[in-house]
Formats: C-alpha cells, sequence, structure tokens
C-alpha cells in the first residue's frame, strides 16, 4: 500500500483542499507539464516537540577518503575512513574497495575496527566474502558518530577539495557512489524502511532558481570539489513549480526526489544482518597502532572515522561540526524541506533538522560536541514560517 493510501481520509481531503494540491498532472508557467505530488501535510515545528539533539564530527580530508594499507608487523591494516559529510552514501562502494584489498591476504578472519557506517558495511561485506568477522569498538552503532548523520544520499558532501583530490579521485569517487547506490537500493521495501525516497522541496522568498540549492546556501570559503554531475543519471531531475502549486506561497519553490536513510531501523538492520552471519563484537578502545597489532590478527580494517586523526596521527583530518534535532515523529510528512538554511528530512524515528547557515563552511575546523540548544531551536522556529495555521488550516 502506498503513502498516499496510507494517509487518513480527512488528512487527504484537508491537504488537497486546503494545499491546493492534487494528484496526477499540472501545468507549470510556460506550459510544461508538471507532476503534482501527493498532498502535503504540515509539519508542526515547534521547540517544545524537540525530542534529541545530536552532535557529531564529520572526518573531512582535502584528498579525500583514505581507503589504503599499511604493515604493523605482521599485521595487515587497511585504511576506510575521511569521507566528510558522505560517509552513509558512500559507505558500500567504499567499503567494497577496503575489503577487496583485505581479502588479498586471503585471511579466514577479518576484524574492524569501529561500528559507524564504515565499520558495519566493511563488515558485512567481508563476511559475504567469506571471512569470520569481529567487531572491536567502544560502542555500537546508536552511540556512534554516524547515528548523528542527517540521513540524506549526499556523496558528494565534503568531500574532498578540488585542488587536493587527485587526478584519478573523480573517477575513484563515482565508483564509490555507483556501487553504494546499487547497494543502498536493495535495502528499499524492507521491514522498517532503512532506505526510502522522498520528495525534497527547496522554498526561497529569492527570486526562482530552480534546484536543491535555491535561497540556501553561502558560497564556501574553501573549494570542496563538486562530482555529482557525474552521476546526474541516478536521480531525477529537480523542477520548478508553479507559484499556486503548493501551500508555501513563496516566489520560488522547486522540487526533486532523494534517497533518506531511516538511520535507526537501517542500523538495526545492518546489526541484525552482521550478527546473524555469525558477526562477533567486543567492546574496546585503542589509543595507539600497537594496541592494535596486539590483537593477533591478520587483517584490520580500520574504520574509526574522525578518531583516526587521534589513533593514526593523520593530521590531515578536519572536524566539521554538524547538529540535528529531532521532532516527534510525523508518519504522514512524507517529504523534505530546504528553506532558509534549514533542513528537513522526514525519518521515521523523528523529523530531523538541521541549521546550515554559512553553508559548506558551518562547522568547518570546529570540534566542539557540545550540544547548541538555542541553534536547534532557531532551526525549528525558522522551519515554523513555512506552516502557519490560517495557511495549512483555513
Amino acid at each position: 500500500m502506498g503513502e498516499r493510501e496510507r494517509m487518513s481520509r480527512r488528512g487527504l481531503l484537508r491537504a488537497s483542499v486546503l494545499g491546493g494540491l492534487l494528484t496526477g498532472c499540472s501545468t507549470a508557467p510556460g506550459g510544461a507539464s508538471f507532476d503534482a505530488g501527493p498532498p502535503l501535510v504540515p509539519i508542526r515545528a515547534r521547540p517544545d516537540r524537540i525530542i534529541d539533539i545530536a552532535v557529531c564530527l564529520r572526518p573531512f580530508r582535502p584528498a579525500g577518503p583514505r581507503v589504503d594499507t599499511e604493515r604493523l608487523g605482521d599485521t595487515l591494516v587497511v585504511h576506510n575512513y575521511g569521507h566528510g559529510g558522505s560517509g552513509w552514501s558512500l559507505s558500500w562502494g567504499s567499503s567494497a574497495r577496503a575489503v577487496r584489498l583485505a581479502m588479498q591476504a586471503s585471511p579466514s578472519e577479518v576484524a574492524v575496527i569501529g561500528c559507524g557506517a564504515l565499520g558495519l558495511t566493511s563488515a558485512l561485506l567481508a563476511q559475504r566474502a567469506g571471512a569470520r568477522v569481529t567487531i572491536y569498538s567502544r560502542e555500537q552503532l546508536p552511540q556512534t558518530t554516524s547515528a548523528a548523520a542527517t540521513g540524506e544520499w549526499t556523496p558528494d558532501s565534503r568531500i574532498a577539495l578540488t585542488q587536493a583530490a587527485g587526478p584519478d579521485f573523480a573517477a575513484v569517487w563515482e565508483d564509490m557512489a555507483r556501487r553504494s547506490f546499487k547497494i543502498h537500493r536493495d535495502y528499499l521495501g524492507l521491514p522498517g524502511a532503512p532506505v526510502e525516497w522522498i520528495d525534497q522541496y527547496a522554498v526561497s522568498n529569492a527570486a526562482p532558481q530552480s534546484g536543491p540549492n535555491s535561497d540556501t546556501r553561502a558560497p564556501p570559503a574553501v573549494d570542496f570539489a563538486v562530482y555529482r554531475h557525474r552521476i546526474a543519471d541516478l536521480t531525477p531531475k529537480w523542477q520548478r513549480l508553479p507559484a499556486d502549486a503548493t501551500p508555501f506561497k513563496a516566489a520560488a519553490v522547486s522540487r526533486g526526489e532523494i534517497m533518506i536513510f531511516n538511520i535507526a531501523g537501517y542500523g538495526h538492520t545492518l546489526l541484525n544482518d552482521f550478527f546473524i552471519a555469525g558477526g562477533q563484537f567486543r567492546r574496546a578502545e585503542f589509543h595507539a597502532p600497537w594496541q592494535i597489532a596486539a590483537l593477533g590478527k591478520k587483517v584490520v580494517i580500520n574504520c574509526t572515522g574522525y578518531g583516526a586523526r587521534a589513533l593514526w596521527k593523520d593530521e590531515t583530518l578536519t572536524p566539521v561540526r554538524g547538529q540535528i534535532a529531532r521532532l516527534i515523529p510525523q508518519p504522514d510528512v512524507r517529504y523534505g524541506l530546504v528553506y532558509r538554511h534549514v533542513l528537513a528530512v522526514p525519518r521515521r524515528d523523528g523529523i530531523v533538522v538541521q541549521s546550515f547557515e554559512g553553508g559548506e563552511m558551518k562547522g568547518y575546523g570546529d570540534a566542539n560536541e557540545t550540544v547548541d540548544r538555542a541553534e536547534a531551536e532557531r532551526a525549528v522556529t525558522t522551519l515554523a514560517e513555512l506552516f502557519p495555521p490560517s495557511r495549512w488550516r483555513g
């Protein structure tokens, strides 16, 4: 049963009549045809509905993720970290490269350090390659940095600097993105909706533009690499909608479709798959490489994210602070928003709200993990501007 059928009859009538949205095709300015999409239900954007605020430090490397090997005595270490804001998005593709390096040694057993997005996908792929796998980590996924991600498919979000990435990195990135996209598709339609597609609206009070970045992002102070054009065939093109096609009443509204990860359900699915396949988890904390060598494992895959800066003395890693707030879930809200430097993502475990005022540079170089309640409330209050009762309830 589709989302439209699952919505209550009252919700359908209210959204279609008061919101002015009908299913089927309508006409955009200039006579172009567009798909009006399903009716929209207002987000209850109030600070008192915030149920959680979390901060993560994204591990950014100017040259891009580190996927290579080094020796610690008899132990082969395969590094798999430094994915910036693209950890979930690139996880399967990056981990496939890491596991390919690991299995060249034909190990019967593999140790994985870290239990975030990269650690879990590395562990699962190593299992599928025939190895027995043990994950060593201070915490399981719900307590890791990966759990505090927004959950959107953003494969080139702060992935590298244009001048620092090597000449072959764009092709490597594309391979990782396409491989990841293909495996993410295997999780569509599963219980708990670990992966799903949603409509996303870019709402602007400025002059009409087309695309998700309208009236939302300031130019970055550093030259972050942009590769999304290389995989433009994977996702639908953005459409600019007529002024009366949505209840947002903005100067410009564009709509695209984006893949999202319901991290709570996705993580639960990945952990279950790992344990069902015989995986083991050992609680451990490492402060120096010799402690990893002391495990006595032939092959270790290192997926420690920003922790690699201290553990492996990788001074190229730069923290990018990110904070998300979660509102009480609204099962009938199945669309995302970008409005006045605020992003809203309708995950199943709550509507994620994130401020990105300052664009891609927000949080760059900031290792402060203290929760900023005022920032979260400002973002939610800004989002509330789109949902005045008089507009959505008649």
